[in-house]
């Protein structure tokens, strides 16, 4: 295991990279250093070991977390999390009013992911355990919870990646974190000074106009920070909110031709990697470049959901 040490974002908020599919910089999960530890998002099931050698480098015990909470309940977020409650003793889960039965029963989300990731499920997610309904702790929009007398964390519904998702509000940092909602944030590129963010249009409940008004709402916030399931922070939350808008814009208007034209899911993902190839050569970025590999996975599924959306508005 390459035990990396954990990034420290803020003076009370550090990132530990999960290493989601064996990738650095995939997957993380953020810990709020309060009074009542808190962490956002578990990851998978085979990140749990990252996350507890992170916080063990952090100084902090399994016993001292006392809130897990997930923006929504897809296994790269929230797969992990009846795996490390199992030794969190003192721990509540946080959830989308939406998600905490599929937590308590997750057979429904393990059917859906091995739909989509095929005989790649067991290495990527196993084992996906039950969360003991005692431990849940549902929110939903405008919900509070207090984790120091200073901090009280606001949940907002951020409909459009999934129907179960939220957004996390931190009034200390003027910070939101987004799960997926927002798009997904390339850390590859960042720490190159390239701004770069796409939508993350996964099926199956990828729904264009519910994901604008999500990050319209944002954007309209006046955030100081952005922190994204996938991955790190933004202190330009304007801008990467604005990016992703314009990339679904983009990512619509494709999908709509590759339908037209009767092609699959891995044409059009085709279809929008010459669209950002274009765009990143343009910032002087090569078509060799390592994000690639991510920029590519996350347009395989995204391509998927497209023209699921599509499919099923056509049926209606």
């Amino acid at each position: 295991m390459d035990k990396k040490v954990p990034v420290v974002l803020t003076d009370r908020i550090t990132l530990i990279d999960g290493y989601d599919m064996g990738i650095a910089e995939r997957t993380g999960t953020y810990v709020i250093n309060e009074e009542h530890l808190t962490i956002i998002e578990t990851g998978p099931s085979p990140s749990v070991a990252y996350l507890k050698d992170g916080l063990k480098k952090m100084g902090h015990q399994l016993s001292d977390v006392e809130y897990i909470i997930v923006t929504h309940i897809h296994l790269d977020h929230a797969g992990g999390a009846g795996l490390l409650l199992q030794e969190c003793p003192n721990a509540k889960l946080v959830v989308h009013s939406k998600g905490g039965r599929h937590l308590a029963d997750p057979s429904r989300l393990v059917a859906g992911a091995k739909m989509v990731y095929g005989n790649r499920f067991d290495s990527l997610f196993a084992p996906v355990l039950p969360v003991s309904e005692d431990s849940i702790l549902v929110k939903g929009e405008g919900d509070k919870l207090e984790i120091s007398p200073d901090c009280i964390l606001e949940f907002w519904d951020s409909p459009g990646h999934a129907n179960h998702h939220f957004a996390i509000v931190d009034p200390v940092s003027n910070g939101v974190f987004t799960g997926d909602t927002a798009g997904i944030h390339y850390e590859q590129l960042a720490k190159e000074g390239i701004d770069f963010h796409l939508p993350s249009t996964s099926p199956n409940q990828f729904d264009p106009d519910l994901m604008r008004e999500s990050i319209l709402r944002m954007k309209e916030r006046g955030f100081s920070r952005a922190f994204y399931g996938h991955y790190g922070m933004s202190d330009k939350p304007d801008v990467a909110f604005g990016q992703t808008l314009d990339w679904l814009e983009t990512f619509m208007n494709e999908a709509e031709a590759a339908l037209q034209a009767g092609e699959t899911h891995i044409e059009l993902a085709a279809r929008l990697k010459e669209h950002i190839n274009q765009h990143l050569r343009s910032k002087g970025i090569d078509d060799d470049h390592k994000v690639y590999m991510l920029i590519e996975l996350d347009l395989m599924v995204g391509a998927m959901g497209l023209m699921d959306y599509l499919r099923k508005k056509k049926d209606k």
